[in-house]
């Protein structure tokens, strides 16, 4: 596959450009501006947050947005934060954290979950809460700790010890005891799979890559593009979303720890994670679990104009969609494009920046061939043609999660930013944000540059 292997260093660099383009304003709405977005770095599960609490991160990530912006914490309207596994003592992660940071305590806040479209589902709720008139600044944000989840007993054991809550003699306590076997006391630990189907992602994955006949070695070289022009953006500063966390009673972080080129040969050596022995899913070419959070600050452009804010980028049109669980479950990037580009009234050619949530290598390459398929665009969306592939020279330029990480419910936004600053850096005026989720859900959003 010479694409890839025939790049230098694994990527190109646009050179700025300077085409000017339609505007995506619309008559009679506001124009909705991202004023800076932060992230604390993305580190693999186990390292050093696992000893923190999600609140923790997402304060953080908050504090971090503080700072850079130096927005008045009491002009803030409305946060809201998406998270995936919920640590129960704060089920308001959105609220804690809030609080945590210093917000006033008359600003509300909730917490949204919709696997790894949670913090997209923040952002677009925010959204719409400027767009109908209800805010002028809304802070958005996600947060994950893998390293750190709930684990319950076992339905058994539960029952029984809320009835021994309730047992008000001695006579009842013995009876509820009398009941107790050994296997009540075997935990149920949470699993990233599908409740509907009871497969687990990375199966899907390997059933999705056998589908499209993206073989080992493509999603190899596509995994070893990823961490290469991660490492290259990081080496060049380029990741400006990352804020310093100092984790208490240790060092400060300062930059995200799962970024790891190897070799095609070692990548190689990795044995099938998920089907065994025949899958082509691995450890080397599937986004490793995360912990992380981010945040961003989201106004209506004329108040973020007369706090005499630069905005960074408008947030246009964006769609969310659904597939078939089972079959469909990462295909959301195929479904979602088309129609927000319909929606936007632009084609793939007028993207400049396309910025995918990279669940697994062989998720990625599989939506390429969908999108590309003339077939699959009439036989499963009800379409004539294809919406065609992104060209990969435009493509999570600064890598993406294979190698930054994906804290679930923190991703979108690194998606957004991502958009947006490479937008600035490139001279380009769309950008187009893309990503799959548990339960065969996807969005896609349209991100604008901010005129000069």
């Amino acid at each position: 596959m010479t694409w890839v292997t025939g790049w230098p260093l694994y990527g190109l660099t646009l050179a700025a450009q300077t085409k000017s383009k339609k505007t995506l304003a619309k008559p009679n709405m506001r124009n909705i501006v991202v004023v800076d977005g932060v992230r604390i770095p993305f580190l693999q599960s186990g390292t050093s947050y696992k000893d923190l609490m999600p609140h923790d991160l997402a304060r953080a990530a908050l504090s971090g947005l503080l700072h850079r912006t130096n927005v008045p914490k009491d002009v803030v309207d409305y946060i809201i934060f998406g998270t995936v596994i919920q640590e129960v003592k704060t089920s308001n992660v959105a609220r804690e954290a809030a609080l945590g940071a210093g917000f006033s305590d008359k600003t509300p806040a909730h917490t949204v979950t919709m696997a790894c479209i949670s913090a997209n589902q923040a952002m677009t709720t925010g959204i719409g809460l400027i767009a109908s008139g209800q805010s002028d600044v809304i802070v958005a944000g996600g947060v994950e700790l893998m390293s750190d989840v709930p684990i319950r007993h076992s339905r058994k054991m539960r029952k029984m010890m809320l009835e021994l809550n309730k047992a008000k003699t001695l006579g009842q306590r013995l009876s509820l005891f009398s009941k107790f076997r050994l296997n009540f006391l075997a935990p149920e630990l949470p699993a990233v799979a599908e409740f509907s189907t009871s497969e687990t992602m990375g199966h899907s994955a390997d059933r999705l890559a056998a589908a499209f006949a993206v073989s080992r070695q493509d999603q190899d070289e596509y995994a070893l593009r990823s961490h290469s022009l991660a490492k290259k953006a990081q080496d060049e500063g380029l990741l400006s979303d990352v804020v310093p966390f100092k984790v208490p009673g240790k060092d400060t972080v300062t930059k995200d720890n799962g970024i790891r080129p190897s070799s095609l040969e070692q990548m190689a050596k990795l044995k099938p994670a998920f089907i065994k022995p025949y899958g082509t899913v691995t450890a080397a070419n599937s986004s490793f679990l995360t912990d992380g959070a981010s945040a961003m600050l989201i106004m209506a452009e004329e108040k973020a104009l007369a706090m005499g804010y630069k905005p960074k980028a408008y947030l246009r049109d964006f769609v969310y969609v659904s597939q078939d669980p089972k079959d469909q479950l990462l295909l959301g990037p195929t479904y979602a494009t088309p129609k927000v580009l319909e929606k936007a009234g632009l084609t793939m050619n007028d993207i400049d920046a396309f910025e995918f949530h990279e669940a697994f290598s062989g998720q990625i390459l599989a939506n390429f061939k969908a999108m590309d398929s003339d077939w699959f665009a009439q036989n499963y969306m009800g379409r004539k043609t294809k919406v065609g592939s992104p060209p990969l020279e435009k493509f999570n330029n600064w890598g993406g999660s294979l190698s930054l990480g994906h804290p679930f419910g923190a991703t979108g936004c690194r998606l957004v930013m991502a958009a947006a600053n490479r937008l600035r850096k490139e001279g380009g005026q769309y950008g187009l944000v893309a990503a799959c989720a548990a339960g065969g859900q996807g969005h896609a959003m349209i991100v604008e540059a901010y005129p000069k």
